[in-house]
């Protein structure tokens, strides 16, 4: 039976969820003197913490590492051999902390958070009911505000026999333990592509299957060029332009076959479809304060929730950057907006609160796909800037040319291109691909966020010989 408890105690603000995002949220409130209570019906720690961003990684790193050895003089030799599949399990296994929370449970108790276990549902403004793991229901309320913070979830399309076939998602594919001999992908945006060259480096023979044109869709055109010619070599069948129209398994543990508009097919042993994202909000309540459940929910730029004056949206489930460093962003954007209007800082909507604004997330997101070659792009491309009505102009660069790359790996290919407001010359954006860029896009962002304009970046002075040299040759490029 099913109990009811009034908490002892109202919150001055309630979370719902508890990932990287609720997280930062209640941070940013409890450093600012409010009570929270956090509600989580998974791990604290959310997805990224066990089956996206930490476990993806764990399984890439040792692929791009052996990866850039190989291109070294004097150490090829040395890394031909394969990987050790159990040692990676067993290091990404650690990295996730085996699937237990206690380290978060640790430190949220330590900043003064209650945690409360179970599925969070609205009840109606500032009301929050858990369903604790017993059956128990207890009854929250918030002062001001509550924030939904309940990410994204895998989506599967809706194809004859695809139920019945037991398909990997993005969180079957980072915590596998066994190496599947033949691994179909379906899907070329970044889960797929960094799990195809995870799998792949593991030892597993890999077919990408893109409904699209190309892979990495959302980065300028070469950047998913230089990746499927990669995977390519590598022994990766891609596919583009294909479409998936059934999926048969044999039996419960048999092999699987993906069936193609106009009748080819792929068989395999796992099937991973990486076909896009959910938000996490169909059975959270909306519906008793006037919002659909399973929708995206707008929000202005302070993360609260469009028309109401206490409900928060923040991460994933508001739609604008799906990502976790986006997401952090917007919760200590949002938990400091929160704080300014419970101490009565008046109304942040009349410009003057910048620290309380989320603009990042509107033309300046940076984001590194750690495939390989590795991709990273901020801010506009050149599409999406003559879209907006930018005077834009596109300057590119083969990376071989710069003298870092050749030291960082020899026969170094890699692209890399900033995008110009012609009319301010200040950069709307940049995208790089090859190997070690990952590490380039944060120049970029500063330069994008900051509007710095093209003759002061002449004086930021890239050190010699490394990959940020690009800058010099791009800046060169552009003067002619």
């Amino acid at each position: 039976m099913t109990r009811t408890v009034e908490d002892a105690r109202e919150y001055d603000v309630v979370v719902l969820g508890a990932g990287p995002v609720g997280e930062n949220v209640v941070d940013r409130v409890r450093a600012a003197g409010l009570s929270a209570a956090i509600v989580e019906s998974e791990l604290i720690g959310g997805e990224c913490s066990y089956w996206a961003c930490m476990p993806s990684k764990a399984l890439l790193r040792p692929a791009l590492a052996r990866s850039d050895a190989r291109k070294v003089a004097g150490l090829r030799e040395s890394v031909y051999g394969p990987l050790d599949a159990l040692e990676v399990f067993t290091h990404r296994d650690e990295v996730v902390g085996h699937w237990k929370d206690a380290g978060q449970v640790d430190w949220l108790n330590s900043v003064g958070v209650r945690i409360h276990r179970g599925h969070g549902r609205l009840l109606g403004p500032r009301r929050v009911g858990v369903t604790g793991p017993k059956g128990e229901h207890h009854v929250l309320t918030a002062r001001h505000a509550v924030a939904v913070c309940t990410g994204s979830r895998a989506v599967l399309p809706e194809l004859p026999g695809l139920a019945g076939a037991r398909p990997w998602t993005s969180r079957e594919a980072t915590s596998a333990d066994r190496v599947p001999e033949r691994l179909i992908v379906v899907g070329g945006g970044v889960v797929g592509v960094e799990m195809a060259t995870a799998w792949q480096a593991l030892g597993a023979k890999v077919t990408l299957l893109v409904r699209g044109g190309g892979l990495l869709p959302r980065m300028e055109p070469f950047v998913g060029e230089h990746v499927a010619a990669a995977l390519t070599t590598r022994g990766a069948d891609v596919r583009t332009g294909v479409t998936v129209s059934a999926v048969v398994r044999d039996g419960s543990t048999g092999p699987v076959t993906v069936v193609l508009e106009g009748g080819d097919h792929v068989d395999g042993d796992e099937v991973l479809f990486a076909t896009g994202r959910a938000p996490r909000t169909e059975d959270i309540g909306l519906e008793k304060v006037g919002l659909e459940p399973g929708s995206w929910l707008d929000v202005d730029d302070t993360l609260r929730v469009t028309g109401s004056d206490w409900l928060y949206a923040v991460g994933d489930v508001n739609h604008r950057a799906l990502l976790t460093h986006q997401g952090k962003y917007q919760a200590r954007i949002a938990g400091a907006a929160i704080a300014a209007r419970a101490q009565g800082a008046g109304s942040l909507d009349d410009g003057r609160w910048g620290a309380h604004a989320a603009t990042a997330d509107h033309s300046a997101v940076p984001q590194v796909v750690f495939c390989d070659p590795e991709a990273a792009a901020v801010g506009l491309s050149l599409a999406e800037a003559e879209r907006a009505g930018f005077r834009a102009r596109a300057v590119d660069l083969d990376m071989g040319q710069v003298a870092g790359a050749g030291l960082y790996a020899q026969g170094y290919r890699g692209h890399a291109r900033m995008v110009v407001d012609l009319d301010r010359e200040v950069v709307l954006g940049a995208s790089f691909v090859g190997p070690g860029i990952g590490e380039l896009v944060h120049s970029a962002t500063v330069a994008v966020v900051g509007e710095v304009p093209i003759a002061r970046l002449w004086h930021a002075v890239p050190s010699y010989p490394t990959l940020s040299e690009a800058w010099l040759r791009l800046l060169e490029a552009y003067r002619g």
